[in-house]
């Protein structure tokens, strides 16, 4: 064994150590109020994603392909969903092992406890569970964005550098940085700034058009963290929330690092992430997946993307009729969909959906078990879950017309649901 390969299998057992000693919480609660009518019924999280998926499984997967088996979800906002995704497709876990994804909701905890008021909130309430699994560290996640992150490496990091708190983060360009929390670091990747949202984002130097973002991923020494939110849970004037108060406090006196965010096999380039909190940021991120080589790689077998897997059956194409023939082209097609004499072009198909006889298709996501009828016409379009579009329907042609009937986005996208079709 050379001396590269022995460090090799040192690294490897130094972060596996680091994994299982690290406990997991995911903040699930969120509404999403940016996604409309998508989050009408359901928290962010649980909205689908990719054909198959729901958002949240992207970070629990991350988890479990990190080797953190330890993962606490924070529910609020109309969780029912979200909370049978969970029990339903994430319970193949073995609690005999000490693994488990465990559902934390916010509720009465006492007089002076409620709804949770913000992001360290949420775990400070949690506390009692903290201290019942004894963990090293505690990895706290955003359980609402898409992309694949392999946090032992970050861990590595956290441990080696001695830091308090490490943040995850990547380079954004400066004019979308008013959404995110913003740092700056010095040469060891310290961080000496941190500005929550600000109205004029400070650039990194050397690159005035980029800024380096907060992706709402800490990593935190489970007693120090444990020792801030005591502290922070008895100041009045705090909103008690990790970006705008835990950390930023903690710049001065404490030891806090950024960790790059980089690619799981090109660690030379950042890697995938999106925020799809908006319609349009939502439509685009299931559109690229339609590309020949798309960004997000769905197929990557080292990495899957776990799931509840749905009993249904393949995808069918049905008729063969000059104009009728049922095809798909450029486009995602889950199990259980049929495509009875229609064309689908550059769109993603999610499970049990289907298209009917004469319609056309293009660049529009159909969620589980929308339906379009014959001869109709959908294009730039989401169609939300159980919807049933009438036949001879024209959407996205006419966007006045659409805005009358459903919510068409700043990007043109029109989203159509239930509530929308039965108004």
């Amino acid at each position: 064994m050379n001396a590269k390969t022995a460090s090799n299998e040192q690294d490897s057992r130094f972060v596996s150590r680091l994994t299982r000693e690290t406990l997991a919480l995911v903040m699930a609660g969120g509404r999403g109020s940016r996604l409309m009518q998508l989050t009408l019924s359901r928290a962010k999280p649980a909205v689908p994603f990719g054909g198959k998926f729901r958002i949240i499984d992207f970070t629990l997967s991350n988890c479990i392909n990190s080797g953190i088996r330890r993962v606490g979800v924070l529910t609020q906002y109309k969780s029912h969903s979200l909370i049978r995704h969970l029990q339903q497709g994430w319970g193949f876990l073995r609690g005999q092992f000490g693994e488990f994804v465990e559902l934390l909701p916010a509720e009465q905890r006492g007089e002076v406890y409620g709804w949770y008021e913000g992001t360290a909130d949420a775990v400070f309430q949690n506390l009692d569970f903290i201290r019942r699994c004894q963990p090293a560290y505690v990895l706290v996640l955003a359980g609402d964005h898409i992309y694949k992150m392999d946090y032992g490496p970050m861990l590595a990091q956290h441990a080696r550098t001695g830091a308090q708190v490490t943040v995850g983060c990547i380079e954004v360009p400066v004019q979308e940085a008013r959404g995110f929390g913003v740092m700056q670091v010095d040469d060891s990747n310290r961080i000496t700034e941190f500005q929550e949202k600000p109205d004029a984002p400070n650039s990194l130097p050397g690159k005035p058009e980029l800024a380096l973002a907060s992706m709402g991923i800490y990593v935190f020494d489970a007693r120090f963290l444990l020792e801030q939110l005591s502290r922070d849970a008895g100041v009045s004037e705090s909103s008690h929330d990790f970006g705008k108060d835990i950390v930023p406090s903690m710049i001065a006196d404490g030891s806090v690092y950024a960790y790059r965010f980089n690619d799981l096999y090109k660690p030379e380039q950042q890697g995938y992430w999106r925020d799809v909190g908006t319609i349009d940021a939502f439509w685009q991120a299931n559109i690229e997946l339609t590309y020949v080589l798309p960004d997000l790689n769905l197929y990557d077998a080292d990495w899957p993307i776990w799931t509840l897997q749905e009993q249904v059956p393949p995808a069918k194409f049905v008729f063969d009729e000059n104009e009728m023939a049922g095809a798909a082209t450029e486009s995602l097609v889950a199990g259980g969909c049929i495509v009875s004499g229609a064309q689908v072009r550059r769109s993603v198909l999610f499970v049990n959906a289907r298209v009917e006889r004469g319609s056309l298709v293009e660049d529009s996501l159909l969620l589980p078990g929308a339906r379009v009828g014959s001869n109709c016409q959908i294009r730039r379009a989401i169609i939300d879950e159980g919807c049933v579009i009438p036949d001879d329907t024209r959407i996205g042609y006419d966007r006045a017309k659409d805005k009358k009937n459903y919510h068409v986005s700043a990007g043109g996208v029109t989203l159509v649901t239930r509530e929308m079709l039965e108004s």
